[in-house]
């Protein structure tokens, strides 16, 4: 998968269409992100809106040297912090589960559990520094490499795997160590 460059490449060759598959991949995931900064949907959903309307605005600014996903992260976490400068707040939320199972592939116990296990998971992860909740978000919830995780986060990759350690290390913590509080 390209995170969408073929696409983008496609819509600069004149393909209009092309600019939907964009916002089919890659739209959720970036408004997901973004509302980790600004705690509002709607205000996420803005904020997404305007990076990739960037893309059509600014057809040459992105040059292929990231994965599209990348650059648009890039984009929506440094106008999601210039939003959050004019708003003078900075909170963050809780992580839900990135992928769902449809309700019918699970029995009702088996959801309650699950449902409880998120929650716990959830807490300890919002329990955590901003910034090892953020590439706790990239590297797990959206599937970036730790070089796309420094790059949206201006650090470099062994701070990101730094972080990443320190994190892993602080939910071991929290959960206690075998994950006592997810049984």
């Amino acid at each position: 998968m390209d995170n969408g460059a073929c696409s983008y490449r496609r819509f600069l060759d004149g393909d209009e269409s092309a600019f939907d598959d964009i916002m089919k991949e890659l739209f959720h995931g970036l408004v997901f992100f973004v509302d980790r900064y600004v705690h509002d949907v709607h205000a996420a959903e803005d904020i997404a809106i305007d990076a990739l309307s960037d893309l059509i605005v600014h057809k040459h600014r992105y040059n292929f040297k990231v994965t599209l996903k990348t650059y648009l992260f890039m984009v929506g976490r440094s106008r999601a912090l210039d939003y959050l400068k004019h708003r003078k707040v900075i909170e963050f939320t809780e992580l839900s589960e990135a992928t769902e199972v449809s309700a019918e592939e699970k029995t009702l116990e088996e959801s309650v559990l699950s449902e409880e296990k998120k929650r716990i998971v959830n807490g300890a992860v919002g329990r955590l520094p901003e910034e090892m909740r953020v590439v706790i978000h990239l590297i797990y919830f959206e599937d970036m490499t730790y070089e796309e995780a420094a790059k949206v986060m201006k650090k470099n990759r062994k701070q990101v795997d730094n972080l990443l350690y320190r994190a892993k290390k602080e939910l071991r913590i929290l959960l206690g160590e075998d994950g006592e509080l997810l049984e």
